[in-house]
Parts: structure tokens; C-alpha cells; sequence
């Protein structure tokens, strides 16, 4: 009985070692093609070197994906995909709740990278009249 017990805790143990690991960013996920591939970036599982480079790359794309967009709307009158709130939600918090808006359908981790982006971005700061 001992024994058994044993093994199970042993076993545990090993799958929550592990499971980090199946989470961690790789370097295909830099190429942010998927919404996935960038949910992968900006929500670290370890401390490793390349999980480090994937938030910095997360930071990066997002921050300029943004405000491309923002340009282009003081550039022409085309309706907005989104209007952030003043005051702006810090980076950190926002990036959280996009990975969390992401995970929560599935489907949407096979969206391009821009398209989920700019997707939470509307569900979450609609333009409302202001557009």
C-alpha cells in the first residue's frame, strides 16, 4: 500500500514538473502568426532566457500594433476598432486580460495574431459613440 502511494505522489510530482515546460514559449512562436503564438509569448511559465525574450517580443508587438492602429485612425475616417479609456489599464494588466480573453474560446488561438489582438481590444474598449 506504501509503495502505491508512493508512485502516485512520485507521478504527481513528475506531471506538475512537467507541465511548465508544455506551456513554454519556443522560437516558432515568434513569428506571432497565430493569436496563440502570441498568447504563448506574453504569458510566461518559467524564468527561462527565451520565456524572458518572448514577454519583451509580446511587450514590443503588442505596444506597436497599437499604436499603428491609433495613427491610423488621427490619419482617416474610418470607423475605430477600439478606444482605449483614460486612463489607460497599465500594459501588464491588459496583456493579462488578453491572454485570459484568448484561452477562454479556444478557437481564437487559431486567429491571426493582429485579428485577436485588435478582437479583445474591441470587446474590451468599444468605441461606443465616441467612434
Amino acid at each position: 500500500m506504501m509503495t502505491v502511494k508512493r508512485w502516485t505522489v512520485f507521478a504527481m510530482l513528475v506531471l506538475v514538473a512537467a507541465a511548465p515546460a508544455a506551456y513554454a514559449a519556443t522560437e516558432p512562436n515568434f513569428g506571432a502568426r497565430t493569436t496563440g503564438d502570441l498568447v504563448e509569448l506574453c504569458d510566461p511559465r518559467t524564468d527561462s532566457a527565451m520565456d524572458q525574450a518572448g514577454v519583451n517580443f509580446c511587450h514590443g508587438f503588442t505596444l506597436g500594433a497599437v499604436r499603428v492602429e491609433m495613427q491610423h485612425d488621427l490619419a482617416s475616417r474610418s470607423m475605430k476598432l477600439f478606444c482605449l479609456p483614460t486612463p489607460m489599464p497599465s500594459r501588464n494588466a491588459a496583456i493579462a486580460a488578453f491572454v485570459v480573453w484568448a484561452r477562454a474560446m479556444p478557437q481564437r488561438l487559431d486567429m491571426p495574431a493582429i485579428d485577436g489582438l485588435f478582437g479583445f481590444l474591441g470587446e474590451n474598449f468599444p468605441c461606443g459613440n465616441a467612434g
